[in-house]
């Protein structure tokens, strides 16, 4: 049990010294880009006394290293700053958007998941058929189709040409729970189909080494049936790799968001993010890609120690 926490503890500081190096990226990266946002947000005929104004407003006087200390207390403290563009408080602007995309990746969650463990157990337990074939051509096909072409691919048979759902998932906060799933069938699909393939590949992979062991065909031998030698046997010993491919597909569907969000206008962070990267508003970018760094290595966090714990050989390693 000690050796648990003591892996769990190194987890989590290795979690937090990453998010640390990604806050300096996020921060350099803002800073460094093209293009002045005083005259961005004030226009081409502020004079210079009303641009240095504005600047000194925003502690662009100060040191870099210093504009990087007051920002990350603040994160801290939980003040994401004001927004340049219409003066609303971060935190108030960005958390419908966050439930909005916390919404549509947990809707591509529940299609997925399931999906892609039966498909994976079906295609190991009949490897080497047509059906085994057929999932692994189909599987690799999603793979390979980008994420914006499969969402027009969606919008013009299942909107355009049959009408069933809308081909632009607008939400809001008085959006039922029935209208708001049918708003974000579309975006969950096109993210089920990004997700579902590498998922399924993993499952069936891994349970086909298992099944490669010794005592797989001791339980055969045994007459056991071989779905109960899958469920009882193979699946228990599988799991750390699914549960850590499941985690990180997780993660991919709260941060890949962004292209899906954008072809759907659908009112979630990554369409936020766009939309301020566009305005040149640094504050709401800086606190989006934040709140997506910390999402990722949190779920990373998470599958390390899932893997772990479904799996105490990983406590010593050879």
């Amino acid at each position: 049990m000690a050796s648990i926490f003591k892996i769990i503890g190194q987890r989590v500081a290795l979690g937090v010294l990453t998010l640390w190096i990604v806050s300096l990226i996020i921060f350099s990266g803002v800073q460094f880009l093209p293009g002045d946002i005083a005259t961005q947000m004030l226009g081409q005929s502020a004079t210079p006394e009303t641009l240095v104004a504005f600047r000194n407003s925003l502690g662009l006087d100060l040191p870099l290293y210093l504009r990087y200390v007051h920002w990350l207390g603040d994160m801290f403290r939980g003040h994401l700053g004001t927004a340049l563009s219409n003066g609303r408080d971060i935190g108030e602007l960005i958390r419908p958007r966050l439930f909005n995309t916390l919404f549509l990746a947990a809707a591509a969650a529940v299609m997925a998941i399931p999906l892609a463990l039966t498909g994976g157990v079906l295609a190991a337990l009949y490897r080497n058929t047509i059906f085994d074939r057929v999932i692994n051509v189909v599987t690799l096909a999603s793979i390979s189709l980008p994420e914006f072409f499969s969402a027009y691919i969606f919008i013009l048979l299942l909107a355009a040409n049959a009408g069933i759902f809308p081909s632009l998932s607008d939400v809001d906060a008085t959006t039922g729970l029935g209208d708001r799933l049918i708003a974000v069938a579309l975006p969950a699909l096109t993210l089920t189909v990004a997700v579902l393939a590498h998922m399924m590949r993993m499952t069936r992979t891994s349970i086909l080494s298992v099944l490669a062991n010794q005592y797989i065909e001791t339980a055969r031998l045994k007459g056991i049936p071989e779905w109960r030698v899958l469920v009882r046997h193979a699946l228990p010993n599988a799991w750390a790799p699914i549960l850590t491919v499941v985690v990180l597909n997780l993660a991919y569907l709260i941060t890949g968001v962004v292209i899906v969000e954008v072809v759907f206008v659908y009112p979630g962070l990554g369409q936020l993010i766009v939309d301020s990267v566009q305005k040149r508003d640094i504050p709401v970018v800086q606190a989006c890609s934040l709140i997506f760094a910390a999402t990722y290595v949190l779920l990373n966090l998470t599958a390390d120690i899932l893997s772990v714990i479904v799996n105490p050989r990983l406590l010593h390693p050879k």
